[in-house]
């Protein structure tokens, strides 16, 4: 028995499908954003903070990233408001993907971080450069760069990874799948659908952080 395709019964709603992919995107903007901060301060605090703080640091990221994400969220929604601490579906999303994420740019960046000459540093402290301005400018700038095509494919996968926060009830590209596959009874049309979405959404994710790269990082090595 063969099934003929169509197409006419997905496309009706793709208004719907539009308004899936701009919840995507602000998931995936919010959260990189909010991921890359937490990063960076990880990696700072992990390469020049005390004990006391770089230890922490090592615990969150090791149990972050030996744990998946999907169980990441189900803690966060469901298990914190035990102890009062009670997020809407998006909000909750935002959170565990930005912790998420944290926890890999935190390596990402420490590695970048360790890669800086130590005699660069050394040179500015004899120059008389504060502690902010010796991280800011003489480690946190080359170490970004040489970490930036790692860190800007880990952004890919955070885009990627906001398809399952369908899984606590926020509305986003793949919920919304999932809610018209129940509608029209199209499973097969609705994800060829999806995944031409996603494949253009990453292709045009891929060149934004490429032309970021290349405006942030004119200079020669």
């Amino acid at each position: 028995m063969q099934t003929a395709l169509q197409f006419g019964p997905v496309l009706i709603h793709l208004d719907r499908l539009l308004v899936g992919v701009g919840q995507t995107i602000q998931l995936a903007v919010l959260s990189i954003l909010f991921g890359t901060i937490i990063g960076t301060l990880g990696a700072i605090g992990r390469s020049f903070g005390p004990r006391w703080v770089s230890w922490p640091i090592a615990a969150y990221v090791e149990l972050i990233r030996n744990t998946p994400l999907l169980i990441q969220l189900y803690f966060v929604f469901f298990t914190l408001p035990l102890i009062g601490l009670k997020f809407s579906s998006s909000t909750a999303a935002i959170f565990a993907l930005s912790i998420h994420l944290g926890a890999y740019a935190t390596e990402i960046l420490r590695a970048g971080v360790q890669s800086v000459p130590v005699g660069q540093i050394e040179a500015a402290k004899s120059l008389g450069l504060s502690s902010y301005r010796i991280i800011r400018h003489v480690v946190l700038v080359p170490a970004v760069r040489a970490v930036y095509p790692a860190l800007s494919a880990q952004f890919i996968l955070q885009l990627m990874g906001t398809s399952i926060v369908g899984a606590i009830a926020a509305e986003e590209l793949t919920a919304i799948a999932n809610n018209l596959v129940m509608e029209t009874f199209r499973s097969f049309e609705v994800y060829i659908v999806i995944a031409v979405i996603y494949f253009v959404l990453v292709q045009a994710a891929s060149l934004i952080f490429a032309g970021i790269g290349r405006l942030l990082f004119r200079w020669k090595s």
